[in-house]
């Protein structure tokens, strides 16, 4: 298979475009719930045709395939169609970028951890990839949660195990349907803790996952890594700079990231969109001999600005779609280390 000039025969294939020089990953699979969220802070209600309209307005932005590589599609949005009628699955392969799918059921809590939780999903997924490889899917994410709170003890063990246990399982299964698996254990960085304790974390976090991929015998060439960076925790008072959100992340990886991964994709977490491409660029300027691709997969820090410029009104989707194309275009150069606030 090809996709813009680019052979596609292998899932170490399908993982390099998706890291491609100067491109990220949209994350445009927002639960029914989240997105309903996203439009009531615009007063949009969320009814389905709202959330097609919505998603035709991204995918079908001008020149955007030049910084997207990928985008992660919802279920809904994967069953979807423009106003045309061409599936949006087929739309984004007709412009070069990769349509992916979100395949997980959400946090649940965790038995015997009170609040804590682990990701569910496992059951059918076999059947369930098969379909979504069979709709033209190369690639699915599945997301654990992890959260700090130093008071209790969290997170333990026994929550890093079981999340870690869960993506493995879930890539196994993506690599056996032909589905490069998005492997996103994401350190939330909520609550007040140090950028030292989410460094600390984070190490354990990803010990945990690799050493369970390895053991569930899931290459590590044909998996993309979606992390969170290593960053100071919202509601903490000293807020780390932009180097060493990038020193202590990079510092961190190189610990525990194996050089056979094709490319990390970093979350943004709750980071402004600004301050997402800040550390981005931040990680890609300071360090060049990494042995993985740095790149993206942002969810808000994408589309905040074209949100709220669209309202719901089909007058402003042409400056919704400048807005995505700008954000789009600024991570782009972060991807190289070559973005400066002047930008802005």
């Amino acid at each position: 298979m090809t996709l813009a000039g680019m052979t596609l025969d292998s899932l170490e294939d399908v993982a390099r475009a998706m890291v491609a020089e100067g491109k990220g990953i949209l994350a445009a699979d927002e639960s029914t719930g989240t997105i309903g969220k996203r439009f009531a802070s615009i007063d949009v209600e969320s009814t389905e045709e709202n959330r097609r309209a919505y998603r035709q307005l991204l995918f079908t932005t001008a020149d955007a395939e030049h910084f997207i590589s990928g985008v992660i599609l919802f279920d809904e949005t994967a069953r979807q169609s423009d106003a045309g009628g061409q599936s949006f699955v087929d739309l984004l392969s007709s412009k070069g970028i990769l349509p992916g799918i979100k395949v997980d059921r959400g946090a649940k809590p965790l038995a015997g951890a009170p609040g804590e939780t682990v990701t569910e999903g496992l059951d059918g997924l076999r059947e369930r990839l098969g379909e979504y490889r069979g709709m033209g899917c190369r690639f699915a994410k599945w997301r654990a949660v992890i959260d700090i709170d130093e008071a209790t003890g969290k997170p333990s063990d026994y929550c890093l195990d079981a999340n870690a246990h869960a993506l493995a399982r879930y890539a196994a299964l993506c690599v056996e349907a032909d589905i490069v698996p998005i492997v996103e254990p994401e350190v939330l960085m909520d609550g007040p803790h140090d950028i030292a304790t989410c460094d600390r974390v984070t190490e354990r976090t990803l010990q945990r996952v690799f050493a369970a991929l390895y053991d569930q015998r899931v290459p590590f060439e044909q998996i993309i890594l979606k992390p969170n960076m290593v960053i100071s925790g919202a509601k903490c008072a000293q807020q780390a700079s932009a180097e060493e959100v990038a020193d202590r992340t990079v510092g961190c990886f190189r610990r525990t990231v194996p050089a056979a991964v094709p490319g990390i994709v970093f979350l943004s977490g709750g980071q402004s969109d600004v301050q997402a491409t800040a550390n981005l660029n931040a990680i890609n300027a300071r360090f060049d001999d990494l042995p993985w691709q740095v790149s993206f997969s942002y969810g808000r820090a994408l589309q905040a600005p074209a949100l709220k410029s669209w309202r719901g009104a089909q007058a402003n989707v042409e400056a919704a779609q400048a807005a995505y194309f700008q954000r789009a275009k600024m991570n782009g150069k972060a991807r190289t280390g070559s973005w400066s606030a002047a930008m802005e």
